[in-house]
């Protein structure tokens, strides 16, 4: 796994071994970033093959972060059913305590509060869980949709140089054309 703040490396074209999501995304920035720039352009070259190679690998990847959030939601459950299970069994002490001394009522109470105030704590630990799980995803889902919208702006803002150079070129040789013909030479007959 990489470090944060450091690039998977890798031969060109083929995703890096045990790089996570973000690691592939920032793999496909450095790859726009440290592309060669066409000459006379603003735009850049791009190895078609590589760049969606990479993008295929971060998009594979991604259901084994969504599969760690939906870990994260299993253990809460099985931390809840445990916790009931617990309360269940402080409570069922607590009856055949009652049973066993019918006069100490207060001790039956104690053991009720304190199996409800155990299920209590459960599920306030439980909601806690669910509540970090879903923000983890929350904040993991959103710097990939920021990641992916900035990608596709320059690829777009990219391929829309592309459709406007070809353009510009032909406009720019109408006009002389254009203008060599009308123009009148006093010194021709």
């Amino acid at each position: 796994m990489t470090q944060p703040g450091t690039t998977p490396q890798g031969p060109p074209g083929a995703a890096p071994a045990g790089a996570d999501t973000e690691g592939l995304l920032r793999r496909l920035l450095d790859l726009v970033n440290n592309a060669k720039a066409m000459p006379l352009s603003a735009s850049v070259l791009i190895a078609k093959d590589e760049f969606v190679d990479v993008l295929d690998a971060a998009l594979e990847r991604l259901p084994d972060e969504l599969r760690q959030a939906r870990w994260m939601l299993k253990e809460r459950d099985e931390y809840l059913a445990r916790a009931r299970r617990e309360g269940d069994q402080i409570i069922e002490a607590a009856r055949a305590r009652a049973e066993a001394m019918v006069q100490r009522t207060d001790i039956v109470r104690e053991a009720k509060f304190t199996a409800q105030r155990t299920v209590d704590d459960a599920e306030g630990e439980s909601r806690r869980l669910r509540m970090e799980a879903d923000d983890y995803c929350d904040r993991r889902l959103a710097k990939l949709e920021i990641e992916l919208e900035r990608i596709v702006k320059q690829v777009h803002a990219g391929r829309q140089r592309l459709q406007i150079a070809p353009a510009a070129a032909a406009a720019d040789a109408e006009p002389e054309s254009a203008a060599s013909a009308s123009f009148f030479d006093q010194d021709r007959d």
